[in-house]
């Protein structure tokens, strides 16, 4: 029997303040990266929740969701290994840090960027998923959050 192929499943998360957006500069296998704050879904949990916790793993900022701006498929080539991506973007607002947590391993900094300022970095983007998602947000796409539902299989019902 063959095993069937699937995409790694990520959300990305997206918080506009003043004009700029929160990026997160981490370490990567190449290098130093700006990336939205992203990271896997994992099992039991939904995207809604995964963008909630990541984002508040990454950055320190209690996170509250908002509005799906999309679903990005991608394929990257990483250390010899061809990787795809399925990313959900969920747009909302962020509280303030919560002083003294301790941001993911490999997370250098947070940083509030224009878009002026994303797309001149572009070169140093983990993916250029982190742009194409703040340009689709800065277009206003917003969908509801209701578009995406999870069974209650999901969380062991």
């Amino acid at each position: 029997m063959t095993s069937r192929w699937a995409p790694s499943v990520t959300v990305a998360t997206l918080a506009e303040r003043e004009g700029r957006y929160l990026l997160i500069e981490e370490h990567t296998p190449e290098g130093l990266r700006l990336n939205n704050p992203a990271g896997h879904l994992e099992p039991g949990e939904s995207l809604v929740q995964a963008a909630v916790r990541e984002t508040l793993e990454e950055t320190a900022h209690p996170f509250s969701p908002e509005a799906l701006v999309g679903a990005y498929l991608a394929r990257f080539e990483r250390a010899g290994e061809s990787i795809t991506y399925l990313r959900f973007a969920i747009s909302g607002r962020v509280g303030e840090a919560i002083a003294g947590r301790a941001l993911d391993s490999g997370i250098v900094r947070v940083c509030w960027l224009t878009p002026e300022e994303v797309r001149a970095s572009a070169g140093r983007h983990r993916s250029p998923l982190v742009l194409q998602c703040i340009e689709d947000h800065l277009s206003g796409r917003r969908l509801p959050l209701d578009v995406l539902h999870t069974h209650p299989s999901v969380f062991g019902a």
